[in-house]
């Protein structure tokens, strides 16, 4: 019996499952893992010697001798099965070989499952809007069948894009979407996903050259935009390095009281107007006080004209921040 523990080679068995126990210490199953396959091993033993033997009386007698040598005495009656007991039913036990393959059957689908439960992600999914409330429908999704055609300089067609190629100018000569009915009532979601599912294929033709499209519908002429709005941003001429050198050529620095060398900064917004000219000047922050921002402002009156901001190519009025750092010296 105990040879066949060796040629099975159930140490690693063993060895294995104790190296798992170290690992996964917090996790108690593994104590009762150990004891299944303990008792699996005494099986296959068993197994093997009454199969080599063919004397299974003679097998079970032998092993209860053994386990009555040292006995062991209760304090109270030991209601659970012994191991040794255990083994001795297995030795007359008979199982049918359709009844193990129907056990078998069962096992395969009821892992499947398994491994699928634990494999499946899980998905946020969006919460359905009520009927005839507006909603906002992404561009891409509403355009996904349609191609957009793009128009160089001679009217020629050069390209051909999904929506999620253009570029942000490209992207406001797109039709507008719609989510209103001829009514002018509101569309539900499911009368959006409707109306685009059933759309046949639609191309589109975009020309930035077109003069309708080189202008920009202004409520006020006047309007005041921020640099991030623009399809063009205002440049000085040279770019800025230039215009840095512009401003320490013509600045002057103030002296200060005890002619000590300083350094600092002044933060100073102004406009850039259509026509390049430089308006509105405001001094932000000036970290270097003794008059630097009055002299920034003064510099900056005297600027050459900068390449207006642009929103599909019409000039407009530009709100333009920038730091400008100053170093006296003694």
């Amino acid at each position: 019996h105990e040879l066949i523990h060796v040629n099975q080679k159930h140490t690693l068995d063993i060895l294995f499952i104790e190296i798992l126990k170290v690992i996964f210490w917090f996790n108690p199953i593994f104590i009762f893992y150990k004891k299944a396959i303990q008792l699996n091993h005494e099986f296959l033993a068993d197994e093997k010697v009454v199969k080599s033997h063919n004397n299974v009386p003679f097998y079970q007698n032998l092993l209860l001798s053994k386990a009555n040598v040292n006995p062991t005495y209760y304090l109270a009656s030991n209601l659970n099965y012994s191991v040794t007991k255990k083994r001795l039913i297995m030795m007359t036990k008979n199982t049918s070989t359709t009844r193990a393959l129907l056990k078998k059957g069962i096992l395969i689908p009821l892992l499947t499952a398994l491994v699928f439960s634990l494999c499946t992600k899980v998905v946020a999914q969006e919460t359905p809007q009520k009927e005839g409330k507006n909603v906002y429908v992404n561009g891409e999704a509403y355009y996904k069948k349609t191609t957009f055609e793009i128009k160089d300089e001679k009217g020629k067609v050069v390209a051909k894009k999904k929506y999620s190629d253009l570029t942000a100018k490209q992207k406001q000569l797109a039709p507008p979407l719609v989510i209103r009915s001829n009514n002018d009532k509101p569309l539900s979601e499911k009368e959006i996903i409707e109306k685009i599912e059933k759309e046949e294929p639609k191309t589109f033709i975009i020309d930035e050259f077109d003069p309708k499209n080189s202008k920009t519908k202004q409520q006020d002429p006047n309007t005041i935009y921020n640099t991030a709005g623009l399809t063009e941003k205002p440049e000085f001429s040279g770019g800025m390095d230039a215009f840095y050198k512009f401003v320490g050529d013509n600045f002057v620095t103030p002296k200060t009281p005890d002619g000590n060398t300083l350094r600092g900064k002044v933060y100073l917004t102004f406009i850039v107007e259509k026509d390049g000219n430089l308006s509105n000047f405001k001094i932000i922050r000036d970290n270097f006080g003794y008059g630097a921002g009055e002299e920034a402002i003064r510099v900056l009156k005297t600027s050459p004209k900068w390449t207006p901001g642009e929103i599909n190519g019409e000039a407009v009025r530009t709100l333009y921040s920038l730091p400008i750092a100053i170093q006296s010296k003694s």
